[in-house]
């Protein structure tokens, strides 16, 4: 979830002003950027419980330690809510107190990893100067909703008021679940429509090999993923596999239409987020938003607005991958590399294309439906998720071979990490499959210890 975004006052009159926002996102190949975003929980190192804004350990603390050249704090109210970096990183707030890196946009996935490594060793550090830790995961795995204290932003309170009146577990995804996420961009409108038809027939099969939640309040909770089950229950206006990306006539104005049709969660006016939940940004555009009659939204209003709809994959004026939760260091790595390989080569992409080409919407459904539970054992046709994944890391090790970016400290390419999605595919076993064991043996049916052997 985003702060206010650059501010840009620009008037929009007519629909044509949105898709030509989104489509001036198009880059040739060579200005084709990699953006990864990951999120973490922090705990307090002494009880393993969740981290107040105040206090020590506290995030406001460790907003402020990790301040500095490299990082500008950015304000709401006087409250210290996100820094934004030099390169074009940013890190922010999650509603329940998870730290959100934004990285800048990099040329290759080695340098992805290195803004990962550098970032989590300030995080690390700081978190040591004030006795608190940081774990990735998909889901908390010990807190309950009533332990956690939620982030002075003004965007969440009103979405906090909401989210109830939608959905079941919507106050959960805000506050107890962890993603790692990939920001792609792409050339042209046919090269945007196949990139968000091969994100979403596979993004399913993302969540299987990145399935890492497998606990609710200190027991199992019977899913592998339970992050991507909250989805599905949490605002059905604004979640989902959008099945109109399949379909003919899909391209940038049918997407500005969907958006347009999600109800809107707040304005941003001065420093004050206006609540107008529930409301018409189609309206809005015609003079008629209650509580602002006679005004016309403005493009940050737009870009706000945006960030608003949660999909499995959005289209910005880049494309974010949204299926995986958070997870251990090489995961953070793994997600880009991942969707590099598939859509930033030629070969792949085609590969990728052809695999999903005659898919039905409903098969897609049944295998996002069925992935937070069985992960890479779900049913897939006459076969698996797992088998599924195999071909897709086939395909993705093509095109990052092909990619040949070497990495100059070691002269390896983009390959390297992917190596451990092969061995969940090998094996089978996912990260969730994994601490289930250890639940049931050497942690003796406690999940206390994932804070421990898991913290970054």
């Amino acid at each position: 979830m985003s702060s206010p975004t650059a501010s840009d006052e620009t008037l929009v009159e007519s629909k044509s002003q949105l898709i030509d926002y989104i489509a001036s996102g198009e880059k040739p190949q060579a200005d084709w950027r990699i953006g990864t975003e990951h999120e973490k929980f922090l705990f307090c190192t002494d009880s393993h419980r969740p981290l107040a804004y105040e206090g020590r350990p506290g995030v406001k603390g460790l907003l402020e330690a990790l301040s500095g050249p490299e990082w500008e704090p950015v304000l709401e109210n006087g409250n210290i809510i996100a820094l934004k970096g030099t390169d074009g990183a940013s890190v922010s707030l999650e509603p329940g107190g998870q730290f959100e890196l934004s990285g800048a946009p990099l040329e290759n996935v080695h340098q992805t990893c290195a803004e990962v490594h550098r970032h989590l060793d300030q995080v690390v550090a700081a978190c040591k100067e004030v006795g608190a830790g940081t774990v990735g995961l998909g889901f908390n795995p010990l807190w309950k909703r009533d332990d956690i204290h939620w982030m002075p932003k003004g965007r969440y309170k009103i979405m906090k008021s909401y989210m109830p009146k939608k959905g079941n577990l919507g106050l959960d995804m805000m506050s107890r679940t962890c993603t790692v996420q990939v920001n792609l961009d792409f050339g042209t409108e046919a090269d945007m429509i196949e990139k968000m038809r091969i994100s979403l027939a596979l993004q399913p099969m993302a969540t299987a090999l990145f399935a890492n939640s497998p606990f609710t309040e200190g027991k199992p909770n019977g899913f592998l993923s339970y992050r991507s089950h909250i989805w599905t229950d949490t605002d059905p206006d604004r979640c989902g596999m959008l099945p109109f990306v399949f379909e003919d006539g899909f391209g940038y104005e049918r997407w500005v239409d969907y958006v347009l049709d999600v109800p809107m969660y707040f304005v941003y006016r001065d420093g004050v987020y206006h609540d107008v939940s529930g409301k018409s940004f189609r309206d809005y555009m015609q003079g008629k938003l209650e509580g602002f009659e006679g005004q016309l939204p403005t493009m940050t209003d737009w870009t706000d607005h945006m960030t608003t709809v949660f999909p499995e994959v959005r289209l910005k004026k880049f494309i974010e991958m949204r299926g995986a939760d958070g997870g251990p260091w090489g995961n953070l790595c793994a997600l880009p590399a991942l969707w590099v390989g598939l859509i930033y080569d030629a070969q792949a992409q085609q590969e990728a294309a052809d695999l999903i080409k005659d898919w039905s919407i409903a098969e897609i459904s049944a295998m996002r439906d069925a992935v937070p539970k069985q992960a890479l054992g779900a049913k897939f046709r006459d076969g698996t998720v797992q088998d599924v994944a195999r071909t897709v890391l086939e395909i993705c090790q093509g095109g990052l071979k092909r990619r040949a970016r070497l990495s100059s400290s070691s002269g390896l390419d983009e390959t390297q990490y992917i190596e451990p999605l092969h061995q969940i595919v090998a094996t089978g076993r996912t990260l969730a499959d994994d601490q289930l064991q250890a639940y049931h043996t050497r942690w003796n049916h406690s999940v206390e210890p994932i804070y421990n052997e898991l913290k970054y």
